[in-house]
């Protein structure tokens, strides 16, 4: 597979009441084609924050909006272009980070969430001297973290995101 350059495509989702943002690295190639943040179907995000909040599943584009604003989530990526190969994170390189900083200018943020690993890292180099927060970085709801159950997930994720 080749490398590709990819410009996020797509808004964050966030309104003056947020107070949690979570953020992923990228959109992957199946987000990009239904433009909008964790379209792959075996991704397990929706499923747990659905969950996690005692809500239905979203399935249309303005569900998951609703879902995430009324429960005071924000959402968006680290990432505003890079190379990529497909969907790897492990493939990213030359990165041009996302400007968080129009969220927290508008949302009285108080925890940031890192959607696995490499979300973390990423904001820990490119936000973190920005914004001076600290963000919490918790396992990965993509399918290629299969070490981590969705049970497992909802514990640890319970943690920071409540009904």
């Amino acid at each position: 597979m080749e490398y590709e350059h990819i410009t996020h495509s797509f808004e964050p989702v966030y309104d003056k009441n947020s107070r949690i943002l979570i953020l992923g690295t990228l959109p992957s190639v199946a987000s990009r084609e239904n433009n909008f943040y964790y379209g792959h179907k075996q991704n397990r995000f929706w499923k747990l924050l659905a969950h996690l909040l005692d809500e239905p599943v979203p399935e249309a584009i303005y569900e998951k909006k609703h879902m995430l604003l009324n429960n005071h989530i924000a959402i968006w990526d680290v990432i505003q272009s890079c190379d990529i190969k497909g969907s790897s994170d492990s493939s990213i390189k030359n990165v041009e980070p996302t400007d968080i900083r129009k969220i927290l200018d508008t949302a009285d943020i108080k925890q940031v969430i890192a959607n696995g690993n490499k979300a973390g890292q990423l904001y820990k180099k490119y936000q973190l001297p920005l914004t001076g927060m600290a963000a919490v970085i918790l396992p990965s709801t993509s399918p290629a973290n299969a070490a981590w159950t969705f049970e497992k997930l909802c514990k640890r994720w319970g943690e920071y995101i409540k009904k």
